[in-house]
């Protein structure tokens, strides 16, 4: 069973919570000061009224009126305890629900935290990943791509693999760069001396599909996160535009130009650079970039690459959090994408240990 308790916006710093928790006990120890010197006061007022009755017996007729006072003020004395037992109690219960209300505020504002949290991975992604869509686009226009397509000369061939090569020095976030012709045969790529692709052929892999068939040079192309065979078995996520005639938005397609990001290394500097205070380390807080299939592809801890799966509830809303029935918050939102980048159905989650 889950508790689905939508985690609510956050309205109240955590120091203001503990300052109402303190300010409850404060007045939890008040009102049971006061009740106890009520009850005291009680206490001597029924003992004054029976040593008042006992010395109108003994006066006789003449105390008659006086018993009737002492009778009355032990009354009054009864009646000031059951209302002090009356107060006692009420407070009890208003206190209590005052303390239930700020333990679920604490968790609420624990909640957004985290939600925050899950919101800053997934969005440092995308930003990230919106400048692989611009890299991917600008390079397929280089003129040298073009003229080895184009002629498939040996020569041209090679120039073109030493482009590849000037490109990636620049950016190394960055596991290889290809070439491919419309038959899928990887024909350059960036690092030959380390990845061999003489007899690679990428036909049938989706993001090289959607690439031969774009309509301009402004569509990418992408893939899925995964473990690539043909890169060491290294993780990565692949990134494709068309080639086109002349390097022009809409001329006629030529071939492929695919990039491929070093997922592992760029992924794990996002998870791992949310900053966290002792008390969430000690919580054993994980923070997960998490696919449209809801594996996990990232983790804090590195651990449950494309085995783990993360359940979301059937009416999940786009950004939220649950509990669990071994007390684990579980917090997570949707990308937002960025730019003209919509991302690609993935959600920052973190989870917390609240045991």
């Amino acid at each position: 069973m889950k508790d689905t308790h939508t985690l609510a916006a956050p309205t109240m710093k955590r120091v203001t919570l503990d300052a109402i928790s303190e300010q409850s006990n404060q007045a939890a120890l008040y009102a049971g000061k006061s009740v106890n010197r009520i009850r005291k006061i009680t206490n001597q007022m029924q003992m004054l009224a029976l040593n008042a009755k006992i010395e109108a017996a003994k006066a006789g007729q003449f105390g008659r009126g006086f018993s009737v006072v002492a009778a009355e003020v032990g009354l009054v004395g009864e009646e000031i305890n059951t209302v002090a037992q009356d107060i006692q109690s009420i407070l009890s219960q208003r206190l209590s629900g005052l303390n239930d209300m700020v333990a679920q505020m604490e968790k609420d504002t624990l909640g957004d935290r985290l939600v925050d949290l899950a919101f800053t991975a997934v969005d440092t992604i995308d930003r990230n990943l919106y400048e692989r869509t611009c890299d991917v686009r600008w390079w397929a226009t280089d003129s040298s791509f073009v003229t080895a397509l184009q002629t498939m000369d040996l020569s041209a061939i090679a120039h073109a693999t030493r482009r590849l090569g000037v490109i990636l020095d620049a950016y190394n976030i960055y596991l290889d760069l290809w070439i491919c012709d419309l038959e899928g045969r990887v024909i350059a790529n960036a690092r030959p001396n380390k990845y061999d692709l003489s007899n690679l052929c990428v036909r049938e892999f989706s993001w090289f599909k959607e690439a031969v068939n774009q309509v301009s040079g402004d569509e990418f192309s992408v893939g899925e996160v995964v473990k690539s065979r043909a890169l060491n078995d290294d993780q990565c996520l692949s990134y494709a535009c068309a080639i086109r005639e002349n390097g022009d938005k809409h001329g006629k397609v030529l071939g492929v130009m695919a990039s491929s990001f070093d997922w592992e290394a760029q992924a794990r500097s996002v998870v791992g650079s949310l900053r966290m205070d002792e008390t969430m380390a000690r919580r054993n807080t994980r923070v997960l970039l998490i696919d449209r299939q809801n594996r996990v592809i990232a983790s804090s801890d590195g651990l449950g690459f494309l085995t783990e799966r993360i359940s979301f509830p059937p009416d999940a809303d786009y950004m939220s959090g649950w509990y669990t029935t071994d007390n684990t918050l579980v917090a997570y939102h949707s990308t937002n994408g960025f730019e003209t980048y919509a991302g690609l159905g993935w959600k920052g989650v973190v989870t917390q240990d609240l045991r």
